[in-house]
């Protein structure tokens, strides 16, 4: 099983990163890699079971459904169900805590997955750099603009 994780800083505070990452379908407003994204059937965004249907930049098409939510402990963890890449059993989960000193957030994003060893580097370096790395970079220039 591979296993990725990816920390960074923001440089706010946490109840200002978290309302805006808290939305699970909101990564098409400020992630460089998506292209357009849904939540299917009308549901809400953080109820646990909705299922964010998207496309990438890159043309990807993904499903990914929302297996845990909470706004106490400023998380969600998800799994994938169709993806272009050539993985299986993926769950990743994303979170921010509070850096007292400074009033930054701590943000941690991970997954695990299996993958076939041909192929592992090079998905370890999309979930990791391309995806988890790129995405907390831009959700702070996000949170920033806002």
């Amino acid at each position: 099983m591979a296993k990725v994780y990816v920390s960074g800083i923001i440089d706010a505070p946490v109840d200002k990163v978290w309302a805006y990452a808290r939305d699970y379908n909101g990564h098409g407003e400020w992630h460089p890699l998506i292209a357009k994204s849904d939540v299917e059937d009308g549901k809400p965004s953080d109820q646990v079971g909705c299922v964010r249907n998207f496309t990438t930049t890159a043309g990807g098409h993904l499903r990914e459904r929302l297996l845990s939510f909470s706004d106490l402990d400023r998380s969600f963890t998800y799994n994938i169900l169709v993806s272009p890449m050539p993985i299986e059993n993926y769950v990743a989960t994303f979170a921010v805590k509070p850096i007292t000193e400074g009033n930054k957030t701590f943000v941690e994003w991970y997954a695990t997955f299996d993958v076939g060893p041909e192929d592992e580097a090079r998905i370890r370096q999309q979930v990791g750099q391309d995806t988890f790395a790129a995405g907390i970079v831009a959700l702070e220039k996000a949170v920033k603009a806002r």
